[in-house]
């Protein structure tokens, strides 16, 4: 009707519009996946000649005015009703319109009689003598994979041998266990489907009498298939009175799953040994791994046992350093602290003999100038390293900060240092250090690295107060070690702190010494007669400029030494929370040291982790230690895992 009418007027339709009140038949005409019987199908083709899907929208019964030409509606009514007018929103635009959908389903496609059923077919396509090699990699152990494939043959041959009493019959379990042929037959059956699919061209050429493509792997082998299907080694010895295996090595592919499989297997046997070792067990087995030296490195380097055994401990790139070390500050105001020592001092004599008790030495090293400073101490107590720090602060004055490791010298004061748990108050350096104004920083236990400011200084005075010793062989008193710690710290405060110079313009030397005392060893001056005025006025002066040389040098010649990381260049990857790793103990042998689980990772403010929290299970319960990554190695992450 539609055609009929668009062919008799003529008008030029803009576009036309098709309404029915059947979500049925719209559904039909929009339908792209389903197939109708013939009548629906015939009628649907006609409708979709003369129009589009898109112009065929839904309107409710109420006002499709062709409803009224299939019911019997009265002559004198038929005004009254949408049959001569058509729906109100043709005539009025400000009528509420049906609302347009762009798609219309089929309705109730499963039981409607017009639409054909749909039919699925399913195709399995099985290749002849090749296993899915992707199921290989569910299997973490060579003999596991073996066993599980000859259980497979050992089923596959009880369907197809006669019965007999003592034979095994169709699906079963079968305890009775494998025997050799079983298992020869499902290793030929693991190698022959990971060669059919790894070197399928190789295959083909092989078969065809062809050379090998320029680009493959086993150009250089001469490959060959024997007669059990297997790809192996050619070559020229084939004359020698080895066995096949020795000769003729079954060739395998060093990145597939077996090959890891095979590698994990002889790296066992091997107890653990390096490559060298590893390569010779699987070459001596009559296998041919292919770029082996690569296969076997990257398993080792993520094998367990093996890191537990000779595993190196993590290390991160080397920090930056604190600012209180590359800032012009007043000498001594930021110290690192460290306690070395004993000695064995004379304290009194009896009638039979002496009596000898320990003495022991605190440094005191400025961060900025790297000045020490040294105080003999007659006990392993928070009172007896109060009263240093009191001799100290009041010769060098306060300082505004103070650094220390965690050792076992500094349990007790300040949580950490001192060493006498008997103490009344075993919080009084807290105090005092509180009543001065100073704070205490502490670096994570066991990583004496952080403190090599301090530590440094430690072992040059050790070897000047050796070599004293060796000269002096009188006996040793606390007012000797006093002495003696005194040119200690002169001798290490006059060491240069750059290299001396050979220019003859600059014949002073940088050294702490040259801040402490302002004294450079110049010479008396000259004899003359000069007023005290003057006097005062140079001396000031001279101070001064002494004051100005010191760190103008210490900035354009000391700082620039401290440019260059002497080791742990490079940054490695960071230790995370869930790493399991082993934690270092030097009080023990490697086996018994205990492994660990990183609970909390702690990043520097360069993003690279230095410091981690491990937990361990000692006599049975969890306990939580704060170690650096330097103490630690890394056996196995989540991300090796999850590979």
């Amino acid at each position: 009707m539609a055609d009929m009418i668009v062919e008799e007027m003529d008008l030029k339709f803009d576009s036309i519009e098709y309404y029915t009140d059947s979500k049925v038949v719209l559904g039909y005409i929009h339908n792209q996946s389903r197939r109708f019987y013939v009548y629906v199908n015939n009628r649907v083709q006609q409708i979709r000649q003369s129009s589009a899907p898109e112009q065929w929208q839904y309107v409710s019964t109420d006002h499709n005015p062709a409803d009224h030409g299939t019911r019997s509606v009265p002559a004198s009514l038929l005004g009254s009703t949408t049959w001569l007018t058509g729906p109100a929103f043709l005539r009025n635009p400000s009528s509420p319109k049906p609302e347009r959908q762009e798609i219309y389903d089929l309705v109730d496609s499963i039981s409607d009689s017009e639409v054909r059923p749909q039919v699925v077919v399913n195709i399995t396509n099985i290749k002849k003598d090749t296993l899915n090699t992707a199921r290989f990699e569910r299997f973490s152990d060579f003999d596991t994979l073996i066993k599980a494939v000859g259980h497979l043959v050992h089923i596959a041959s009880s369907f197809s041998q006669a019965r007999q009493v003592d034979t095994c019959h169709g699906w079963h379990i079968c305890h009775k266990g494998l025997s050799n042929g079983e298992t020869e037959k499902a290793k030929i059956l693991v190698i022959k489907s990971v060669q059919r699919e790894c070197y399928a061209e190789e295959f083909r050429c092989i078969e065809t009498s062809g050379n090998l493509p320029i680009n493959s792997s086993l150009q250089k082998l001469h490959p060959f298939v024997d007669s059990t299907g297997i790809l192996r080694v050619g070559g020229r010895i084939k004359e020698s009175q080895l066995s096949t295996d020795e000769t003729n090595p079954i060739i395998i592919p060093g990145h597939h799953h077996l090959g890891t499989l095979i590698v994990r297997h002889h790296h066992h046997a091997v107890k653990h040994q390096g490559r060298h070792f590893t390569e010779g067990a699987v070459r001596a087995s009559g296998i041919w791994l292919v770029r082996a030296k690569r296969s076997i490195s990257s398993l080792l380097s993520k094998c367990v046992t093996c890191r537990r055994l000779r595993g190196k401990t993590e290390h991160q790139q080397m920090a930056d350093l604190p600012a209180e070390r590359l800032q012009a500050a007043p000498p001594f105001s930021y110290v690192g602290v460290d306690v070395f020592g004993p000695w064995e001092v004379v304290s009194r004599r009896t009638r039979g003999g002496q009596v000898n008790s320990k003495r022991w030495a605190v440094l005191f090293s400025c961060m900025c100038t790297r000045a020490v400073h040294i105080e003999i101490i007659e006990a392993m107590s928070a009172s007896s390293f109060i009263n240093a720090l009191r001799r100290f602060f009041a010769i060098r004055g306060p300082a505004k900060q103070l650094r220390s490791d965690c050792g076992t010298n500094f349990i007790g004061a300040c949580r950490e240092l001192g060493m006498d748990g008997s103490l009344p108050d075993p919080h009084g350096v807290e105090k005092f250090l509180e009543a001065q104004k100073c704070i205490w920083v502490f670096n994570p236990p066991h990583s004496s690295h952080m403190g090599g400011v301090w530590e440094r200084m430690i072992g040059i005075a050790r070897r000047i107060l050796d070599c004293m010793l060796l000269e002096d062989k009188s006996r040793l008193t606390h007012e000797v070690l006093t002495t003696l710690m005194a040119e200690v710290s002169a001798i290490m405060n006059a060491r240069p702190l750059i290299p001396v110079s050979s220019d003859p313009e600059a014949p002073v030397i940088l050294s702490p010494l040259m801040l402490l005392t302002q004294k450079v060893g110049a010479p008396p001056p000259p004899p003359s007669d000069f007023k005290k005025g003057e006097l005062l006025k140079a001396e000031w002066k001279r101070v001064q400029s002494l004051a100005n040389t010191f760190w103008t040098r210490w900035r354009r010649e000391y700082l620039s030494t401290l440019q260059v990381r002497h080791k742990w260049v490079n940054k490695r990857p960071n230790l995370k929370q869930g790493d399991v790793v082993l934690m270092k103990d030097a009080q023990a042998k490697r086996n018994d040291w205990p492994t660990a689980v990183v609970t909390k990772a702690f990043p520097s403010q360069d993003g690279l982790v230095r410091k981690v929290d491990v937990r361990v299970i000692k006599e049975g319960k969890p306990k939580v230690y704060s170690r650096p990554a330097t103490e630690v190695v890394l056996l196995l992450s989540p991300e090796d895992s999850q590979d």
